[in-house]
Formats: structure tokens, sequence, C-alpha cells
């Protein structure tokens, strides 16, 4: 078995991914700032973002011009049917909300067409990340009904799986302060909770987290699949 310092991130993950499939067109649903979407942008790939808070939209446009950006939602996607070769939820499915989370994927089937390939990355409601997260924002129950529904899509035969698999996301930070910045560029709503909850954090972060080059080390159980519209 390999060392955890030796497993693939997720970017390599996804790059792998996108050109076995050789695909040119990707969507990034739930695009935040435009992280992905620069990554996907610099090797080349024809990157369009969508976010349903304006915000972000502006500062992804802002950040990385090469891409284009859409304030949207994941359940009325404004695109015609086909028009990417691939669409990604990178940590996103569980931001959309539990009633529409089914739509969303029906949405995304739609526009990357027969041919397409959806990959969905999503935390798990486990790991020493997630233990020092959760008096921010404990996650739980939305996370498992993200995996519901997409369990059920795939049960209800509208997908076929062809890759399912859960790895470790190895994330270092110098200090506290640093996660806590990583938490709020997330959802910025999380500061005062994180402000109020310091010590808390502090008691939880000396706890869990373990001796990096960088600092402190916290892991965060992923897990991946990688989905092709059946029939």
């Amino acid at each position: 078995m390999s060392k955890p310092e030796t497993v693939p991130q997720t970017g390599e993950r996804l790059l792998a991914i996108l050109t076995e499939r050789k695909a040119r067109k990707v969507l990034d649903i739930g695009c935040g700032h435009g992280a992905l979407s620069r990554s996907l942008a610099a090797k080349g790939f024809e990157t369009t973002g969508i976010d349903p808070d304006a915000a972000a939209v502006a500062a992804a446009r802002k950040a990385v011009p090469d891409a284009r950006f859409e304030r949207a939602t994941a359940e009325a996607l404004p695109f015609a049917d086909g028009s990417f070769d691939a669409a990604i939820f990178l940590n996103a499915l569980h931001h959309v909300p539990e009633a529409v989370m089914r739509q969303a994927l029906a949405e995304t089937r739609r526009v990357i067409g027969p041919g397409g390939a959806l990959i969905v990355v999503e935390p798990l409601a486990r790991g020493t990340f997630f233990e020092v997260m959760r008096p921010v924002e404990d996650e739980t129950e939305i996370r498992a009904a993200a995996l519901r529904a997409l369990d059920a899509d795939i049960a209800s035969g509208k997908w076929h799986v062809a890759r399912h698999d859960t790895y470790d996301r190895l994330s270092d930070f110098a200090a506290l302060e640093e996660f806590i910045d990583y938490l709020v560029a997330v959802d910025p709503t999380r500061k005062s909770v994180a402000n109020e909850r310091r010590e808390e954090l502090d008691a939880l972060f000396k706890a869990n987290a373990t001796a990096s080059e960088k600092g402190f080390r916290l892991i965060q159980p992923l897990t991946l699949y990688e989905l092709h519209p059946a029939g």
C-alpha cells in the first residue's frame, strides 16, 4: 500500500479522468472564486464555471479571464443539451439544496449529453479536518444527503459508474489561523462563528493535527465518482 504522501490528490485525479475521456469543454458546477476553473483553463480546457453567488462569480471572472462564468444554480443550468464533454461537482453537491439535488444531477446529465462524463467529489463526514471544522459548521447531515441523492440516482439506472474511489485529502497549515481562513474562503458567514468558538477550535486543532513540513496536517476523506449517462 502506498504511503499517504504518495496518494494522488484531487487535481491529479480530475486531470487523469478528463484526459482519458478526451474532454475539451468542461463545466465547473459550484465554481466559487474559480480555483478549479483556473487550474483547468491553465491546462487548456475550455472551461465554464457556474455559481449561485454573484460575488463569487464576479471574483472568478476577475481571477480567471481565460474561463467563462455564469451566475446560475445547479438545478437550472442555462446551457443547451450536450454543451459539455464533462462536468464536475468538486465538494459542491452538498451545497445544493437537498430538495433539488437529484434535479441538479438530471440537469448535469442533460448538458453533458449521452457521451459525457460527470465527476463528483464529496467530502465524507469523518477525518481530522472534519472534526476540527465541526464547531464552525457541522455538515454531517447535508453530506449524507448528497450521497443519498447520488446513490438514488445511480440506483434508478440513470448512470453507469465508471469509477468510484475513496481517498484522503491531505491539507497542511502553518497555524490555526490559516485553517480558519480556508474555511471562511469557502463561506464568509463562517467567520463570526469561528471567532466565537476560537478556543474550542484551537483545542481541536491541537488534538487532531499531526506534524508536517509546513506545520500541521489535517486529513479529509473524500469519495470520487466518475459517472456516464446510461443508455
